[in-house]
């Protein structure tokens, strides 16, 4: 399913955009404004948990750092305004977060996490834009079929490098320096235990 592609007479699509309730999920993607629904409760603990991997290692002190981890970052970039599930930025290139509502620099990795509401538009619209703007890694977590399909821009096209399934061990670029589980990933995973060796419930 395709997210509905609004159109009104005598506003720009950026006036449609503000003009959006907040329960909703604007993007404007090669000149048409698409809508989706807020991410379901599934979805938001993928990208939590995902988020929660990376951050502690690369954007946090406990690894090996260098990068801003952001979840649901606004993107300004050559007309197009995306919200990517997950976005990181080497900090070299970003040496600071914006004070602005949105980011206007290409990251260097985004994360999409497909629902049956918005996976047609990631993969057909917004991983051509993504390729086209100059982001060199791109992630498509697939919480239906339990996968993880990590990409590397080549020549403005995406090229697979990396394949992950259910309770796979995951080290992929750019954050291949971690391992972790995409089991921790789904909502019916069940409890692991605390690093302590007890259970959450000892």
């Amino acid at each position: 399913m395709t997210p509905p592609q609004v159109k009104k007479k005598d506003l720009t699509l950026e006036e449609q955009l503000l003009e959006l309730s907040e329960n909703v999920v604007g993007e404007i993607v090669n000149g048409t404004l698409y809508v989706s629904p807020r991410p379901s409760p599934r979805h938001a603990l993928a990208m939590g948990r995902l988020t929660g991997k990376l951050d502690p290692a690369y954007g946090g002190g406990g690894g090996p750092g260098g990068w801003w981890i952001l979840p649901e970052p606004e993107l300004h970039l050559s007309g197009q305004t995306m919200v990517p599930d997950i976005a990181g930025w080497r900090r070299e290139r970003m040496p600071q977060i914006p004070d602005e509502a949105f980011v206007s620099v290409v990251p260097d990795w985004v994360c999409e996490i497909l629902s049956p509401s918005n996976a047609r538009l990631d993969r057909k619209e917004k991983m051509p834009a993504y390729a086209a703007l100059g982001v060199k890694h791109l992630w498509l977590v697939d919480q239906k079929d339990k996968t993880l399909v990590t990409h590397a821009q080549e020549n403005g096209s995406w090229k697979i490098v990396g394949a992950f399934v259910e309770n796979d061990q995951v080290r992929a670029e750019p954050f291949d320096a971690i391992e972790w589980s995409l089991g921790s990933l789904w909502a019916d995973t069940e409890p692991q235990e605390f690093s302590s060796g007890k259970s959450p419930k000892e």
